[in-house]
Formats: C-alpha cells, structure tokens, sequence
C-alpha cells in the first residue's frame, strides 16, 4: 500500500475503520496509522477513536474495532474496485 492508495480508499469512503483498510490491502494494522499519519499531519485525513458508538454507516462498531481514519480534504477521486 501507498500514500497515495491510502488516501484514495479513504478518500472514496469518506470514513473507514483500520480493520477494512488492513483487510482490503491486506497488511497488518500495525502498519496503518504510521503511514495515515503523514495526511493527519497534512489536515487531509482524522483518526477517528471510536468507542462502540455508530458513525453513521451502520448500527455500531463491533468490539474491537475502534480506530478509523475520516477523509477531509477534497473529494475528487472516484475508487477502482
């Protein structure tokens, strides 16, 4: 995965838990939030601590899944399946 397919995943979805990232690139999550940094830092992308609570895209996380990564800068890129 690259800087740039990050953004594109997250971009395309807006909001987007480090599980489905790790799952669609098939990496560790571990390798995640050192590389979604760099667009925090940017103030392109927020981590998002969630804490069993909904976001929007459905009823409630499940356990386990607490951090996801929200998309704020442009939208500009349509997502290749």
């Amino acid at each position: 995965m690259t800087l740039t397919e990050l953004k594109e995943y997250v971009q395309a979805r807006r909001i987007v838990s480090e599980r489905e990232i790790s799952l669609h690139f098939r990496i560790e999550e571990s390798a995640i939030e050192p590389m979604a940094r760099r667009w925090v830092e940017k103030g392109l992308m927020a981590i998002v601590d969630m804490d069993g609570t909904k976001c929007g895209g459905c009823t409630a996380c499940a356990d386990g899944i607490k951090r996801h990564y929200e998309w704020l800068g442009p939208q500009s890129v349509m997502f290749k399946k």
